[in-house]
C-alpha cells in the first residue's frame, strides 16, 4: 500500500487544486514547474490516496476536486507551519533580545535600523518591547547613508557591510546563533 502522507510535491498540488488555480493538467505542470508526465503521474498518486476526485466534465476536459480528506490534510499541514513559523519568530526574537541586551548593557543608546524587512520590524518591536528603549532612540532608515550615523547602526538588509561607524549585522549575528545553539543540541 502507498504511504499515505504528503511529499512537498504533492502537498502543493493539493494547495493548488485546492484553490482552484489551475484548470487543466497543463496549467497544473506550469504551477509546479513539473513536466506534463510528472504532473500526471503526481494526479494519479493523489487519487489514490483519496486526497483528490477527478469528475469527467465532457470528452476533453475534468475538474480537480479536493476531497475531505485532501481538504483536511491541506488545513492540517497549514496549521502545523503556522505554529513551526510563530515558533521561529519567538526563538528569532529571543536570540535578538540577547544581541540588542548585550549592546545596550555595553552603553549603546541610540539605535538606527537599516532595512524595510519584517527582520527591522522584529528589531524595532524587541528594542522597545523588550529592553525598554524609547521611541526617540530609535530610527529606522531604508537605505545606508553616506555618512556617520548617531548611534549603533543595525543591519537588517541582506548583503551590506557597514564601511563606517559603530555596526552590526543582526542577520550574521541571528546566523551564528542558530548555528551556535544546533552545534549544542547535537553535543
Amino acid at each position: 500500500m502507498l504511504e499515505d502522507k504528503l511529499n512537498e510535491r504533492e502537498f502543493e498540488l493539493v494547495n493548488i487544486v485546492g484553490a482552484r488555480l489551475a484548470t487543466s493538467q497543463r496549467d497544473l505542470s506550469r504551477h509546479l514547474e513539473l513536466s506534463l508526465g510528472m504532473t500526471n503521474m503526481l494526479l494519479r498518486r493523489l487519487v489514490t490516496k483519496g486526497y483528490i476526485r477527478i469528475r469527467q466534465l465532457n470528452k476533453r476536459k475534468v475538474e480537480y476536486m479536493l476531497t475531505p480528506k485532501g481538504f483536511a490534510e491541506k488545513m492540517r499541514k497549514s496549521v502545523k507551519y503556522t505554529l513551526k513559523t510563530i515558533n521561529s519568530i519567538g526563538i528569532i526574537r529571543s536570540s535578538l533580545k540577547e544581541v540588542l541586551s548585550s549592546l545596550y548593557e555595553k552603553g549603546e543608546r541610540r539605535f538606527v535600523i537599516l532595512g524595510e524587512s519584517d527582520l527591522a520590524i522584529l528589531v524595532e518591536s524587541v528594542l522597545k518591547e523588550e529592553i525598554n528603549v524609547a521611541a526617540a532612540n530609535i530610527s529606522r532608515i531604508a537605505q545606508p547613508s553616506t555618512g556617520t550615523v548617531d548611534g549603533i547602526l543595525l543591519i537588517c538588509k541582506e548583503n551590506y557591510q557597514a564601511k563606517n561607524g559603530k555596526s552590526i549585522n543582526l542577520i550574521e549575528e541571528l546566523a551564528k546563533a542558530y548555528f551556535s545553539q544546533k552545534e549544542k543540541n547535537r553535543g
